[in-house]
């Protein structure tokens, strides 16, 4: 049974509030009780009815507010886009660089506050989808933590960071949800915090990391600890209403570590600070890899050349797929609407990026005649922004494979793509290891006897003498600059073993 607590009953509130049902007439034919158990009952009656009323009317105050608050949060945004966007019309009238930088940042804003919406609502539904990713625990929480150092030196704030104890390289979690979780509490403390700094602590003991947020800024009251964690309340200080924001982060980061197995808790001080505590359960592994996979790096993939469909009825999404994806050595096709992209679909494509709304034949539909045109192996992904026609796909029983929301992330994007193909990425640390390679293979047959006697002054360490050698190395084949300034390095970390080892292999 549902509570009137609910957030989401709090939030999903009829088009009329109760005290509309209050006002109607009584019937005539209903006879008053007025025995004793009667008006028991009766008085019961009044007070569940007095709640309702009040729990009513304190959800059409909520749903006030949060309309109020959305409407500014987006407006300022949109604003910043619609005036940047202008200006770019004005030829001259301001780098693009700064536009797009501008306008970039106010689309994920809006994204954010789309996203937290959803949140919210997959959270109740219970159709939240978590992943088990590798995660680089410290190279996580430094990116977070630098993610803020600039808006803190901006308000004149100090940030610490203090990892007390040893931190596992990798853990098994959702990263994003992670990611997510932290960036709330330190947004939270540094934008309630005018004077002093804010302080980040982590600690891993037993499979479990334990981060505490500490800040000195306004504080909340006892009355507020537990009320900031509901969906779009932000406690009653009056400094809180000045800062921007609808009231829904806290609550999110709460879902979220409890859909986690964990639990974020806050203490507080009125006027001096307050701590925020994220305790979550996240197993290290017994045997991590040497290295993860960065998208941002990633140059190409390794294998036969793969065909791609893009169904999209609107040409600035295609172009941004096909911008995204041909660089990558992809083979992109698109079509306009579902029609056209069955016609295509002869082109007998490896995975199918495919939108749900279209003019004529929706994707879903599309996706029902795909999966009789094409192969067997291929592999439809719906790329939509009707998020909540979520599903996850991939059962045996749906047309489709897999599920992503618009706007696109490339690192989102990249990951789908490459688990539905089982690609083997090709980042740009290996191309330039492989060009180190190659360019110790590749030196002139002049050059030959020079490589010779340099290793004969590593085998007798002359480090003087290996410095010349390298010298003259550099001005016979130029080249070879890139294996050279690696063989600099070794040198100058007195590591001749290995520096042998690389004369050996050019030879």
């Amino acid at each position: 049974m549902l509570s009137l607590d609910n957030p989401v009953i709090k939030f999903i509130t009829s088009e009329w509030p109760l005290s509309f049902f209050f006002a109607l007439p009584q019937s005539p034919g209903r006879a008053i009780v007025a025995d004793g158990a009667g008006r028991d009952a009766a008085t019961a009656g009044e007070r569940e009815l007095r709640r309702a009323k009040e729990a009513a009317e304190a959800a059409n105050a909520a749903k006030t507010r949060y309309l109020v608050a959305v409407s500014h949060e987006i407006r300022s945004p949109l604003n910043a886009i619609y005036g940047y966007a202008q200006l770019l019309e004005r030829d001259g009238a301001i780098p693009p660089a700064e536009a797009g930088s501008v306008i970039r940042r106010s689309v994920e804003h809006l994204t954010n506050l789309v996203e937290g919406l959803l949140d919210i609502s997959r959270i109740e539904s219970g159709v939240l989808q978590l992943r088990q990713d590798l995660v680089r625990l410290p190279a996580l929480l430094d990116l977070v933590v630098d993610m803020f150092r600039m808006q803190a030196t901006a308000k004149g704030l100090s940030l610490d960071y203090v990892a007390d104890g040893r931190l596992p390289p990798f853990v098994r979690t959702d990263e994003k949800r992670l990611r997510q979780i932290l960036i709330n509490l330190l947004s939270n403390a540094i934008k309630y915090t005018h004077a002093g700094g804010v302080t980040v602590t982590v600690r891993y003991r037993s499979q479990t990391v334990l981060v505490e947020v500490t800040d000195t800024g306004i504080g909340i009251a006892p009355a507020d600890i537990e009320r900031v964690f509901e969906p779009f309340e932000r406690g009653g200080a009056p400094d809180v209403a000045l800062q921007p924001g609808i009231g829904l982060g806290l609550a999110i980061t709460r879902a979220l570590a409890r859909l986690l197995g964990g639990e974020v808790t806050a203490s507080s001080e009125e006027g001096r600070g307050s701590r925020f505590q994220l305790r979550l359960m996240l197993p290290e592994p017994m045997a991590a890899p040497s290295r993860a996979l960065t998208y941002a790096n990633v140059i190409g993939y390794r294998g036969a050349r793969r065909t791609l469909l893009v169904i999209d009825d609107d040409p600035a999404q295609t172009t941004v797929l096909r911008s995204l994806l041909r660089p990558l050595d992809f083979t992109v096709f698109s079509a306009a609407n579902g029609a056209e992209g069955i016609e295509l679909a002869r082109c007998a494509p490896d995975l199918v990026l495919l939108d749900i709304h279209m003019p004529g034949m929706s994707g879903w539909e599309a996706a029902t005649r795909l999966r009789e045109v094409c192969p067997p192996a291929t592999r439809i992904v719906i790329v939509s922004a009707n998020a909540h026609e979520f599903r996850a796909g991939g059962d045996g029983r749906s047309s489709h494979d897999a599920f992503i929301s618009k706007p696109v992330e490339l690192d989102a994007l990249l990951d789908m793509i490459g688990r539905q193909l089982d690609l083997d990425w090709i980042v740009a640390d290996d191309m330039a290891a492989a060009n180190d390679a190659a360019g110790s293979l590749a030196l002139p047959e002049a050059a030959r006897p020079l490589l010779a006697t340099l290793r004969g002054h590593v085998k007798t360490g002359r480090v003087r003498a290996i410095e010349a050698a390298l010298s003259d190395l550099e001005a016979a084949a130029p080249a070879s600059g890139a294996i050279l300034a690696r063989m600099r390095r070794t040198l100058d970390a007195f590591d001749l073993r290995a520096l042998a080892r690389m004369i050996d292999d050019g030879l």
